[in-house]
């Protein structure tokens, strides 16, 4: 019997969700466990695995917005009649006499498509691939228009606010416009290419699509290769590269060629199928021919002889999305600030002893992170959110830890972190660190901070303040420990001294509020047994 999938409530504000990616068609078989769609919520796009087994036999549109529990697939049995369903009732028994319901005609009558009866092609769009991606970047393209395209490959590497992503489109068909070049940004939903048959109507499809205006459909394909491009394609032929073809290199192996100044064309890969890896970039040698190109030219006169140059970088949607979210922080939140110094010599000695039982090395910055967490329990104040007209108080600790990337600054969570050990914070901060740098951070990674840390004595900096990072009402900016004198019992002596300074919005937190934030975590870092008991 047929059964309706509904829209399932993923988060605890959601209210409705939007298919992002469909990863089975109309006619496909079903089975538990398999990765059915990818859902757009409030707070990230997730992946939707079915429990129930059965033909696919109807789904709404991709991007199509569906209320939860609202219908947005059903599963049965080829032949099925799911009519009932579709009008809001219960399946029925088919009964033998009665023809069969065609798949394909559930297809037609059911579903939609962004293609018209007009024209036999699909237009495209900029996926969402992150909560809080607005826009993407085109990092590379894996096609050029006329290439035939098959369902589920990657067709280009897009480059979004957290990391840069393979984009896996599913549709059929010949490559018939590029609507962007390879570094141009897209916003999310914007048409970035259309695929269909090789004599499909593309123009008349984008003028559909503009409501009739001709602009987009007039644009010239992206299908010549610049001249760099053709240099490139020239080159790879002398290494193996057939003329046309692609050169096949990871994300990673591409970035890092960048920053190297290498030409991937003059490389070989390694890898599966010849493609380029991470190993290929870092065992790379320039030629002969190029070290003497690169030979400094010898003094001639006394005269200092220079030219005046610079170099302008597109920003990073990384780094649009922190001038954004930083700009709207600091400019709509009032911060003041609170700065205090904490002997850190009790820690030090605590540190020492524990880390010669923990199975992971607890530093620094765990023991501030706990001791927060901890701080934030006494004074569940600080641990609260603006929103316009009501304040949240937050019942649940999750501390965001700052972590430095190439490309800016990314804020994993940490989650219940006063249920914690120093050894499960240290060992979970590390390995949200190494995800932040390698690029594999999820959605559920870096959402729901409720207070977060910025630590910055590793690089040598006694002192800073930081900005807010919404929604919290408070960031702690963490400075080095430094040797000075201080005064113990009346005596001048030698003492470990760290400096933090507290960062509150004062919609919120008020001063005494904040101080005596900053007493409690004071006393747990200075007696650090505390946070043992």
């Amino acid at each position: 019997m047929a059964i309706k999938l509904l829209m399932p409530k993923l988060s605890d504000t959601m209210e409705e969700g939007v298919i992002a990616v469909w990863h089975k068609k109309v006619g496909d078989l079903v089975k538990s466990g398999d990765l059915l769609a990818e859902i757009e919520t409030d707070k990230a796009t997730m992946e939707y695995e079915e429990v129930e087994k059965g033909v696919l036999l109807y789904q709404v549109p991709e991007k199509s917005a569906v209320k939860v529990n609202g219908l947005m697939a059903i599963l049965g049995n080829v032949g099925e009649d799911i009519s009932a369903l579709l009008n809001g009732g219960e399946a029925q028994s088919q009964p033998k006499n009665e023809p069969a319901v065609a798949v394909a005609e559930v297809v037609a009558t059911a579903t939609k498509t962004v293609a018209t009866t007009k024209v036999n092609a699909v237009a495209v769009t900029m996926p969402k691939l992150s909560d809080t991606m607005q826009e993407g970047v085109i990092a590379t393209w894996n096609v050029k228009v006329g290439d035939v395209f098959k369902s589920g490959a990657v067709l280009a590497e897009i480059e979004t606010d957290k990391a840069t992503m393979e984009y896996e489109c599913y549709e059929n068909g010949t490559v018939l416009y590029l609507a962007v070049e390879k570094g141009q940004s897209v916003k999310v939903d914007d048409v970035i290419c259309v695929i269909g048959e090789p004599n499909a109507d593309y123009k008349l499809l984008l003028e559909q699509l503009k409501g009739g205006s001709p602009a987009q459909a007039t644009q010239t394909p992206v299908q010549n290769a610049t001249p760099t491009e053709q240099a490139v394609q020239n080159n790879a032929q002398a290494n193996g590269h057939a003329e046309g073809e692609r050169v096949k290199i990871s994300p990673l192996a591409r970035k890092l060629a960048q920053e190297k100044g290498i030409d991937l064309a003059s490389l070989q890969g390694s890898g599966e199928a010849g493609r380029i890896v991470k190993r290929d970039i870092e065992n790379f040698t320039p030629s002969a021919k190029a070290t003497k190109a690169e030979s400094t030219p010898s003094v001639t006169s006394h005269v200092a002889v220079g030219q005046e140059s610079f170099e302008e970088v597109p920003v990073s949607q990384m780094r649009k999305t922190i001038a954004r979210r930083l700009s709207e922080s600091k400019n709509t939140a009032p911060h003041f600030y609170l700065t205090m110094e904490i002997e850190m010599d009790a820690a030090m000695e605590a540190r020492e002893r524990m880390n010669e039982a923990s199975p992971v090395k607890i530093s620094f910055n765990d023991l501030v992170v706990k001791a927060c967490a901890m701080a934030l329990r006494k004074h569940p104040a600080v641990n609260s959110s603006w929103l316009g007209d009501k304040i949240r108080y937050n019942h649940h600790v999750h501390i965001g830890v700052a972590v430095a990337v190439d490309e800016g600054l990314l804020v994993p969570v940490v989650r219940f972190t006063d249920q914690k050990s120093l050894s499960q914070i240290s060992a979970e901060t590390k390995d949200l660190a190494q995800k932040a740098k390698n690029k594999k951070l999820q959605p559920a990674d870096w959402a729901g901070n409720t207070f977060s840390v910025s630590n910055l004595g590793m690089f040598g900096i006694d002192e800073f303040t930081a900005i807010i990072n919404p929604p919290d009402a408070c960031i702690l900016a963490v400075g080095g420990i430094k040797q000075t004198a201080v005064v113990k019992n009346g005596q001048l002596a030698v003492g470990n001294v760290m400096k933090v300074t507290l960062s509150c919005d004062h919609r919120v937190v008020d001063g005494a509020l904040g101080a005596a934030f900053l007493k409690t975590l004071k006393e747990l870092l200075e007696a650090p047994v505390r946070m043992l008991v």
